[in-house]
């Protein structure tokens, strides 16, 4: 499979901050257009740390093109940075620490987020993501669950 979603789709594009920052972090380890492309059909993802109503596991690639089809309509990506990446190549993991930053679709409100992705490659594509991120960044972004500003 080769460039599953335009180019400037939101998160996962070419040209998507995510899609860079990821691309980096894995440099020379994954072949991919996109970021769909990067994983392989069967992948799991885990999201360790996340906010009520997320899933804590999906399987396979479709299912993760489900769940992030309309990321756009929540939030809009406006770049990523503070990448660290260790790597260890005995057992073909490698963590990412990232940042992302952007604005609520919602509320207008800033979105600035850190994650800690545990990813792990084999034969060039991604088999098992496992992820943590800040919840509290969502909620401030999002107002909810109650708005914490007010």
């Amino acid at each position: 499979m080769s460039g599953t979603v335009d180019d400037n789709a939101p998160l996962v594009g070419a040209n998507s901050p995510f899609f860079r920052i990821i691309r980096e972090g894995l440099d020379g380890l994954v072949d991919g257009e996109d970021y769909y492309d990067l994983l392989a059909e069967d992948v799991v993802f885990e999201y360790v740390i996340t906010v009520p109503g997320y899933p804590r596991r999906v399987e396979g690639r479709q299912g993760i093109i489900d769940l992030y089809g309309d990321y756009g309509d929540h939030v809009k990506l406006r770049s990523a940075d503070n990448l660290r990446v260790h790597r260890d190549p005995g057992t073909s993991v490698v963590v990412l620490e990232y940042e992302v930053h952007g604005t609520s679709v919602r509320t207008g409100r800033p979105y600035d987020n850190r994650f800690v992705s545990v990813v792990t490659v084999k034969d060039r594509k991604v088999t098992h993501w496992r992820d943590y991120l800040d919840p509290i960044a969502v909620f401030d972004a999002q107002g909810w669950p109650q708005d914490r500003r007010s």
